[in-house]
């Protein structure tokens, strides 16, 4: 009779997992496409003269902002490979990494915008593609600060000791959810600057 309730129990959580997780699936879809539409008004406005554009260069801070991303992305996914292997004190220590270079992603970022701001791109000008700029960074931006709550609640289920199996089913969603705002944010950049 106990190990029919533990099956039992054990096959919800596992519904619940799957569930969670193509609940993420349907979130970083969705996601994309708001950023592919974001990318298609910014590709039509551009195309309606030839005074509408960028028309600056990109702040060198958006290179630093990358390399820290994609090193993150790095010390992610060495966390969530020491989850795996019960080497918790390391994941703990990569985690903590990974949660310090998004904070330090986040402020470049915004630093990016400060420089912007002094070379005369402000966000509401008579050129709406300059705009897009911080629409595009800004949206982002916001799904950083996910990102790390979704980190931090990794890392406070760690350091409260939670059963293995949600340990590493959390770290799971975490670097899948991490890995795609790395992605996303080099689809970002790179598109920028094929339309500076």
């Amino acid at each position: 009779m106990i190990a029919m309730a533990k099956y039992t129990q054990d096959k919800e959580e596992l519904t619940q997992q799957k569930a969670k997780k193509f609940n993420l699936w349907l979130g970083m879809i969705g996601m994309f496409m708001m950023f592919a539409a974001l990318s298609s008004g910014f590709i039509v406005y551009t195309a309606g003269g030839m005074d509408r554009g960028i028309k600056t260069l990109l702040p060198d801070a958006f290179i630093y902002s990358t390399a820290l991303i994609v090193l993150s992305s790095v010390t992610m996914q060495l966390a969530y490979n020491a989850a795996k292997k019960t080497l918790f004190s390391r994941q703990k220590m990569l985690l903590v990494a990974t949660i310090l270079l998004g904070i330090g992603f986040f402020i470049i970022q915004v630093y990016a915008w400060g420089v912007l701001s002094a070379r005369g791109v402000v966000f509401v000008n008579s050129n709406a593609s300059q705009s897009f700029i911080y629409v595009f960074t800004g949206m982002h931006l916001a799904h950083i600060v996910a990102g790390i709550l979704v980190l931090i609640r990794a890392l406070a289920g760690r350091i409260n000791n939670i059963p293995q199996v949600n340990n590493v089913f959390r770290m799971d969603l975490a670097a899948l959810f991490w890995h795609f705002l790395g992605f996303l944010w080099i689809y970002i950049y790179v598109f920028l600057l094929l339309n500076q």
